[in-house]
Parts: structure tokens; C-alpha cells; sequence
């Protein structure tokens, strides 16, 4: 009989300490965010996995192929791993190069009307979820709002770079001001991980 050698789904290690993101995200918001949030969707997930016909399989397939409380975990848990996977320091003018930069131009016009599209759509999502931006079969760049644990790979888009609008995700450090936390984000965002998935 052959050994499971499966261990679950795990807790991403963060590319960061829980300091590194401040002023734009706090430690203690970190903390919460992925020590308890990040983590309750894996043990979640874990448990309902567990003898089920999806044990073993990729994270992203679980999402494609998975329903109701399983389809919200897998969700969470890819959602958050790609947020937190594309932060650094802040960064001040912090804007976005080769192959993703010269597309955001072709596909908005302008970085500037990229960012201001995608915020609006991040600020007017009504209730919780996630505010993307995904390349399409063809290379094209397409912003989406996502509800609760929904992602672009369920709509055969590549996702690239999210935004949290869950209040968790700001709401010890903006309060209510979901807006001013997004405008903020831009200081965070990676680019050359964002390179790296338009990529591949």
C-alpha cells in the first residue's frame, strides 16, 4: 500500500518580517492578517480536505474545481498568498518596468489612468473582496472585482496583482477610509514579482 505522503495545505512564510510594510500596513495589522486570518483559512481548508476527492491536489485547482465552504477557503488562501507575495518597502515613485509596464500602457493609455481605474473599482466594491488585475489567453491586461473568495483563475484569466478590500485587511490602520489605504498600496506593490507572473 502506498504511503499518503500529502501534509496539507500550508501557511505561506512571509518574503518580509511584520515590520517591513510600515507606515502603509502596520505590524500589528500584519499580525492579524496573516498570523490569524491567512491561517484559520488554512486549518479550515486542511479539515475539509482531508479524505475528500481533492486531497492532494494544487491550490489552484482546488479553486477551479472546488464548492462551497471548500471553494471559500482554497480561495482565501490563494487570494492572500499572491497579496502578500507581491509586497516590499515602501517605495516612494514606485512604477512598474519592462514587458507588465509597456502592457498597462497599451491596455489603459497611461500608469496614472491604470491606477486610478483600479482604485475606483477597489474603492466602489460593494461589501468584501478583491480588486484585480489578470492577463486574459491572449496577454491582455483586465481589471476585475472579485466578491468575497472569488478569483480570476475561475474566469481563465492569469491574476497578476490584487488589492484586499476585506476590512480586515486596513481597517486597524484607515479605519473606514478604504480609499486612502488603496491610494497608499502602490508604495508596496512589487513589481518585478507582478513581472515575474505576467511572465511565466
Amino acid at each position: 500500500m502506498k504511503e499518503n505522503t500529502w501534509h496539507g495545505i500550508e501557511l505561506m512564510v512571509l518574503p518580509y518580517s511584520q515590520d517591513a510594510l510600515e507606515p502603509v500596513i502596520s505590524r500589528e495589522t500584519i499580525g492579524f492578517h496573516h498570523g490569524k486570518h491567512l491561517a484559520g483559512y488554512v486549518n479550515n481548508l486542511n479539515g475539509l480536505l482531508k479524505g475528500s476527492p481533492l486531497e492532494g491536489l494544487p491550490l489552484e485547482e482546488i479553486v477551479v474545481r472546488a464548492e462551497g465552504g471548500m471553494l471559500n477557503n482554497a480561495g482565501q488562501i490563494l487570494n492572500h498568498n499572491l497579496y502578500f507575495g507581491q509586497f516590499a518597502a515602501p517605495k516612494a515613485d514606485n512604477l512598474p518596468s519592462g514587458s507588465v509596464a509597456v502592457a498597462i500602457v497599451r491596455d489603459f493609455g497611461s500608469f496614472e489612468a491604470f491606477k486610478d481605474e483600479f482604485q475606483q473599482k477597489g474603492a466602489t466594491l460593494f461589501g468584501s473582496g478583491w480588486v484585480w488585475l489578470s492577463a486574459d489567453a491572449d496577454g491582455r491586461l483586465v481589471i476585475t472585482q472579485e466578491t468575497n473568495a472569488a478569483n480570476p483563475i475561475q474566469k481563465g484569466l492569469k491574476p497578476l496583482l490584487t488589492f484586499d478590500v476585506w476590512e480586515h485587511a486596513y481597517y486597524l490602520d484607515y479605519q473606514n477610509r478604504r480609499p486612502d489605504h488603496l491610494a497608499a498600496l502602490w508604495q508596496l506593490v512589487n513589481w518585478e514579482v507582478i513581472e515575474t507572473r505576467y511572465n511565466n
